[in-house]
């Protein structure tokens, strides 16, 4: 009997289990039903067939949201959203490059471009050229700095509201390309019309070398490419000829590109065998990085400048001529990028540069900063350092015992956030004001020192041969200063008396400066205005007093 009651009990568990699943379903689903109702909207639940798998989640989600989604959507837009949105929750730098952004960054990372060879800036609404690039297709044309690009394609595009994006976009294209530009030149109404084959345009990373004194040699690197070992070798063999015995490298503002470049650099200074840095992270093994043969600046004094803008590559050279024992470092605190980005393309021309390791310098100290607080508090950083009086005073700067490391020669070193440096030059507030801010940031004294230029260029390159001679004959007037300040007022920026006088010397020397870099280039600004900059005379006296002593 009992067998029998067992066998009833197995065949109802059998045959009703599922019935009563399903009553309690369909229950479920009209208590769903009622409570969407009082909450005033409505439940909708996936068809029974929907089957998600959680190693694709995010494809099978775009594909539901592709299939079912209320209104037509890009999901090509949405889906290089949604890799922004998860690269920017790993760390600061590493970042998705879109089919359309690709080229603009990664030119100064290849050291070229393909376009016209000219810099421009847009001035009352007309594209005036600033500078046609030496054996350029521009200058291969008869295209002049002075001239202005009034049509391109016979297209107007002056008195338009163009953008610089948009003339760029207008100007570059690939190799061996044509492109027609319609030129007025200065006094003539006449429009001439060129057709320019378009080239392969160097972008110069290493600007303004030349012998400060009879000894000391400067070169100014901008950015690491490709290309910028080539160039620095360039430029330091040619100082070399000229009798540099010291080297100030300045590498203020230089956020760093092409880690390869960096410590070819730094082979160049260091001797045999010293280790310029090291790589490691999760899933790649320890990769370290050390000085070759015989370096061309070995036996040259060399000091690097750096500041708060001065991150990664640039980190790598400082920190491997510090923990070397090789250099000073002046300036201030570096950034603080030890993160190594790796390269991957996608078939549609995208690129996706994602963090694979940290760097490390030769004494073992990481130098990136924390970045747990999310990226809006790491990009504030830099700001808030001036806040807490860091840019001013170098007590302000705190490290833990944890982050102590010691050169060969015993001098204390610390990881953490950025390269210290041995010696620390303020930021140089003399002479500041409101004013003189207005006046830059808003373009006034560049735009006021481009009309000077463009009504005076062919005088001033006659009686200026070179920025050398510019440097040492030309003076602002009090005429070209009241001149300019009335040009300030008509770009509505009212004169301020006090803070005029308190910024005088500081615009007239920067004016000077701007001057010169229109008539002659970069190297016509850095000529003038390290004369007065803080910390270049710091290193220059740092190197005169070691040649002095026995």
């Amino acid at each position: 009997m009992k067998s029998d009651k067992m066998k009833q009990n197995k065949y109802f568990r059998i045959a009703f289990l599922p019935v009563l699943i399903a009553f309690f379903l369909v229950i479920g689903i009209y208590l769903g039903f009622l409570l969407s109702q009082n909450s005033g909207g409505k439940t909708v639940i996936f068809p029974i067939n929907q089957h998600f798998k959680n190693s694709n989640k995010l494809y099978e989600v775009m594909g539901f949201i592709k299939d079912m989604y209320v209104d037509s959507v890009n999901t090509t837009e949405l889906t290089e959203k949604s890799i922004t949105s998860i690269l920017s929750n790993l760390d600061p730098h590493s970042y998705y490059i879109p089919v359309k952004e690709f080229n603009d960054m990664n030119d100064p990372l290849e050291g070229n471009f393909q376009g016209i060879g000219v810099e421009f800036r847009i001035i009352e609404d007309t594209v005036m050229i600033i500078t046609v690039i030496p054996g350029g297709p521009s200058e291969k044309a008869g295209i002049e700095a002075g001239d202005r690009i009034v049509k391109v394609e016979n297209e107007t595009i002056a008195g338009i509201g163009i953008t610089s994006e948009q003339v760029i976009k207008k100007l570059k294209g690939p190799k061996d390309t044509k492109v027609k530009v319609g030129i007025v030149r200065k006094n003539s109404l006449k429009v001439m019309n060129y057709t320019i084959t378009r080239g392969e345009i160097p972008i110069y990373s290493v600007e303004s070398p030349y012998m400060i004194d009879d000894n000391i040699g400067f070169i100014k690197i901008n950015r690491f490419a490709k290309t910028t070992h080539t160039e620095f070798l360039k430029a330091s063999k040619a100082l070399l000829k000229e009798g540099m015995e010291s080297l100030i490298l300045d590498l203020r503002g230089n956020g760093g590109g092409v880690m390869t470049s960096a410590t070819k650099i730094a082979d160049e200074m260091l001797a045999k065998n010293k280790m310029i840095v090291y790589t490691q992270g999760r899933v790649r093994k320890k990769e370290e990085f050390y000085s070759t043969e015989k370096g061309n600046l070995q036996n040259i004094e060399i000091v690097i400048l750096i500041n708060e803008s001065s991150a990664s590559a640039s980190e790598i050279i400082a920190g491997a001529i510090q923990d070397n024992d090789r250099g000073t470092i002046i300036g201030r605190r570096s950034f603080g990028k030890g993160l190594v980005q790796e390269q991957v393309m996608w078939p549609d021309g995208s690129a996706l540069r994602l963090t694979v390791a940290r760097y490390y310098t030769p004494s073992g100290r990481c130098i990136q900063k924390p970045y747990t607080e999310g990226s809006e508090m790491y990009n504030l950083e830099s700001y808030n350092r001036f806040n807490s009086g860091e840019l001013l005073t170098a007590d302000s700067i705190h490290f833990e015992d944890s982050l102590k490391y010691y050169t060969p020669s015993g001098k204390v070193v610390y990881g953490g956030g950025g390269i210290t440096p041995d010696i620390f030059v303020p930021i140089d507030t003399n002479g500041n004001s409101n004013y003189f801010y207005e006046l830059r940031m808003r373009g006034i004294l560049q735009d006021f020192s481009l009309h000077y230029v463009d009504d005076n260029r062919t005088k001033l390159k006659k009686q200026y041969k070179n920025a050398v001679e510019f440097k040492q004959k030309f003076f602002v007037s009090n005429d070209l200063f009241n001149r300019l300040i009335k040009f300030a007022e008509s770009k509505e920026l009212p004169r301020n008396l006090n803070e005029i006088k308190i910024s005088k010397e500081l615009i007239t020397r920067t004016l000077r400066a701007t001057i010169s870099k229109d008539l002659f280039g970069n190297f016509g600004y850095y000529v003038i205005i390290n004369d007065e900059d803080n910390t270049v005379q710091k290193a220059v006296s740092k190197l005169s007093n070691k040649k002095s002593q026995p």
